[in-house]
C-alpha cells in the first residue's frame, strides 16, 4: 500500500489531530486517512453559484421596499 510523508507539519496542527484521534478511539495514522478521505470528497465550491444563491436569498420583493423614513417611522412606533 502507498504511503506519504508529511514534512514540516506545525505542532498545533499535530497536537488538534492527536486530540482528533483520541476522542474518536483511533490511532494517529487512522484519523489522517479520515481527514484526507473527507477532504477528497469535499465538493469544490462554485463562487459564482454561491454568489448568485446569496443574491437571490437577500433580495427583497418589491412589496417590502423599506426606505428610511418607513424605518424611521417602525423604529419609532410604540416609544411614545
Amino acid at each position: 500500500m502507498p504511503s506519504l510523508t508529511i514534512k514540516n507539519m506545525p505542532q498545533e496542527v499535530l497536537d488538534r489531530l492527536r486530540e482528533r484521534a483520541v476522542s474518536a478511539r483511533r490511532s494517529l495514522n487512522s484519523e489522517v486517512l479520515a481527514c484526507l478521505e473527507v477532504a477528497a470528497q469535499a465538493t469544490p465550491l462554485d463562487p459564482d453559484a454561491l454568489l448568485a444563491r446569496i443574491r437571490a436569498v437577500r433580495r427583497t420583493p418589491a412589496r417590502l421596499q423599506l426606505t428610511d423614513r418607513t424605518l424611521n417611522r417602525l423604529k419609532s412606533e410604540g416609544r411614545s
